[in-house]
């Protein structure tokens, strides 16, 4: 059976082969269809001239071709298929991506959009430009994305930056935190090919590299979003300075504290229709394998304090710092995570793409524990809210953790305007596209 939209930009083929149903997703620039005698010798499908020759030509195309398995326990036919379509590729670009160890709900799909190393925060500007921060690399790229949301080439726009995680855009300008400082480049969209020296708009923040790499991004408020990380596991760091979310005018100025005893938020979003802050928020280390949870907080007006270093999770006072303050004297979690997982970039999903019970709900990336005896994280999680409530946390996305060893940690969530769910994976060095069809 095959499905096809009319634009022919997206083909589906499903065959039958001894029970098992396959569905093979192709989706390339040059809207062939999904076909060249591929696989006919082993009956499982034929294909019509010209794939075969793009997907050993075009490795970006290549690595956007995935294998899913539905229904039916079936691992001889999943090592038949993976020989014969290595035999008939060849060796890819992305055979260190085993995509199809990702598990996901029925209906959605997960290809890769680009290799981009390091990859970190992610923030769409204009004429759909996608822009990424990363961490150890010290480089901000730039992807230009047709009308499909297809990937071209991989830009550096910048380099030799240090720890360059967050991004965010507004105004025909690309902001990129840099640890102590902020800066911006100007009309970056229109010199992609020759970009613009940076401004410094701020170089006032603390330079302690423990937590200090920063996601950023505009409020609606049109402030710029700052957080400081804890320059520590735990300590009793300057409130004025550390363990903080910052905000300053586009300009750099009125620099101000907005929330307190935030030990390391490295995602933000503001929910839809209530312009209010949610934010992710790192646990502690050393106290366990269960213990601290790591935190999703509702920050809803300024003022307001989380409880580092004095208390975690709400209601566990710490073991050296707790007897200063009772919990009760802080805000608790929206929503306890699991302990440890490393919960980064988070987004409210705003597309319409997605069924209708994930509109609205938050995605995080979990980067994946590093400190349990047993690891965990390690996948795209959603907290389901009824109204401003937390009533649900699952996951979502699962299989970049095989046992002890992980092949990628997600570090970002993004939602593209066709709604259509962005990923990056500082580990894999990649960009994964998340998007569902109708059964």
């Amino acid at each position: 059976m095959r499905k096809e939209r009319r634009d022919g930009t997206f083909q589906k083929h499903v065959a039958s082969a001894a029970g098992a149903r396959i569905l093979l997703v192709e989706d390339n620039p040059i809207n062939q269809e999904l076909a060249a005698d591929m696989l006919s010798n082993a009956g499982v499908f034929r294909a019509r001239n010209g794939l075969r020759q793009t997907l050993r030509s075009k490795p970006e195309t290549r690595c956007l071709f995935h294998l899913f398995l539905q229904g039916g326990r079936m691992p001889l036919i999943r090592i038949f298929l993976s020989v014969v379509l290595a035999m008939f590729l060849g060796t890819s670009r992305c055979a260190d991506l085993p995509l199809e160890t990702l598990k996901l709900p029925p209906g959605f799909s997960i290809e890769l959009l680009a290799r981009v190393p390091n990859a970190r925060q992610m923030a769409l500007g204009d004429d759909r430009v996608l822009y990424v921060g990363s961490a150890s690399e010290g480089k901000v790229y730039a992807l230009k994305l047709d009308g499909s949301f297809r990937a071209g080439p991989v830009r550096v726009i910048a380099h030799g930056l240090h720890l360059p995680v967050g991004v965010a855009y507004r105004d025909g300008s690309l902001f990129v935190s840099a640890v102590n400082r902020i800066l911006r480049f100007d009309n970056i969209r229109l010199r992609l090919e020759d970009p613009p020296p940076a401004v410094v708009i701020n170089d006032d923040l603390p330079t302690d590299a423990h937590h200090g790499w920063k996601f950023i991004a505009f409020g609606p408020d049109g402030w710029l979003y700052v957080p400081v990380g804890a320059p520590c596991n735990i300590c009793e760091p300057d409130p004025d300075r550390y363990a903080s979310i910052l905000r300053m005018k586009p300009d750099g100025s009125q620099l101000e504290t907005f929330a307190r005893g935030v030990r390391n938020s490295v995602g933000f979003d503001w929910q839809p229709g209530t312009h209010e802050l949610w934010f992710t928020d790192n646990g502690r280390d050393l106290l366990g394998d269960d213990s601290p949870p790591d935190e999703l907080n509702h920050a809803p007006r300024p003022g307001m304090h989380f409880g580092y270093p004095y208390c975690h999770g709400g209601s566990l006072p710490d073991p050296e710092y707790g007897k200063k303050h009772a919990c009760s004297e802080f805000t608790g979690p929206a929503q306890a995570l699991g302990p440890h997982v490393a919960a980064l970039g988070m987004r409210f999903y705003t597309g319409t793409q997605f069924p209708q019970t994930y509109r609205g709900q938050i995605f995080i990336a979990e980067h994946g524990s590093w400190n349990r005896s047993k690891k965990i994280g390690y996948r795209i999680s959603i907290v389901r809210l009824e109204g401003q409530r937390a009533v649900a946390y699952e996951p979502f996305i699962t299989g970049w953790l095989q046992g002890e060893t992980a092949w990628g940690r997600p570090a970002d969530v993004l939602v593209l305007p066709d709604g259509s769910l962005l990923i990056s994976d500082d580990h894999a060095g990649a960009i994964y596209r998340v998007r569902y069809e109708a059964q």
